[in-house]
């Protein structure tokens, strides 16, 4: 659809951006359903945010995704935030109700049925996660929720570590799943929680882009793993491709993108977003 004088606009605010697949798998869901909106990527760091949602909220705008580094800085400017995003101190899907804005989090419920689309069972199972940024807190929270019997967080030790400890025993007394939180430089604890893990997922921006580093040694990986990664851009990082070398079945972070972005096109225009459809015309050409 040509964008008109009543074009609703809904964005992506980020940094960086041109890489994202949002613009695409968005807009075409609007053409497919015939909804007067127009999706764009707004490259915004930290320092800008504020600024720029103001702006966005005196141009009408209906609401909007936020990637990295934005999912926690998010928070203070919000007038409402739901329950899971609350639990996971973390935001990326923000709509606008009668001027006031809410802050929702959809990456938990991307990943996971991104994982149950590849046929990868997680319930009841034992999970690393790599990172406690906004996506990772996200996933662990809706794991915990939805009955994964233990997440290991390995994390740097740094000021925010003892945030995540917190994080974790809230997680673990208000769900069924135990979390721990440990030191990621811990050779020989990133060891025993892979051996003990039935699922690797590196929520962390190591690998994206032009970085070809991996968090894990290639030796502590097995072919019983699955290895799962936040990331789609390169489509294989470097933790997949050491992973696939060793027999591990894997996954990428491209379904995670098309499930939570279906959550939010929901939220936003109160439509289920055709997967079918966007996953052909944008994931799987």
């Amino acid at each position: 659809m040509n964008p008109s004088g009543s074009t609703s606009l809904i964005c992506l605010l980020g940094s960086p951006v041109s890489h994202s697949i949002s613009p695409a798998m968005h807009n075409t869901a609007f053409d497919a359903l015939k909804l007067n909106y127009s999706y764009m990527a707004f490259d915004v760091d930290k320092a800008n945010l504020e600024t720029a949602v103001n702006g966005l909220k005196s141009l009408n705008c209906r609401g909007f995704n936020l990637t990295m580094p934005l999912k926690t800085a998010i928070i203070p400017l919000l007038d409402d935030i739901d329950d899971a995003a609350k639990l996971a101190n973390s935001v990326n899907t923000c709509v606008f109700e009668n001027g006031k804005l809410k802050g929702y989090t959809t990456d938990g419920i991307g990943f996971l049925e991104s994982m149950a689309d590849s046929g990868i069972q997680y319930m009841d199972k034992t999970i690393t996660m790599l990172g406690a940024g906004g996506a990772a807190t996200a996933i662990v929270t809706q794991a915990a929720l939805e009955g994964v019997k233990k997440i290991n967080i390995l994390k740097r030790k740094n000021a925010s570590f003892s945030a995540t400890e917190d994080f974790a025993d809230m997680l673990t007394k208000s769900t069924e799943c135990d979390v721990v939180v440990y030191d990621i430089c811990d050779s020989s604890i990133m060891k025993f929680c892979l051996d003990e893990s039935d699922i690797l997922i590196n929520g962390t921006n190591v690998g994206m882009g032009d970085d070809d580093n991996s968090l894990i040694p290639v030796e502590f990986l097995n072919p019983s793993l699955t290895v799962c990664d936040v990331i789609y851009h390169p489509p294989e990082t470097r933790l997949l491709k050491d992973a696939k070398s060793v027999g591990c079945k894997t996954m990428n972070g491209k379904y995670m993108l098309l499930y939570q972005g279906a959550a939010a096109f929901k939220l936003w225009t109160g439509k289920d977003m055709p997967i079918e459809q966007i996953k052909a015309s944008c994931f799987d050409k």
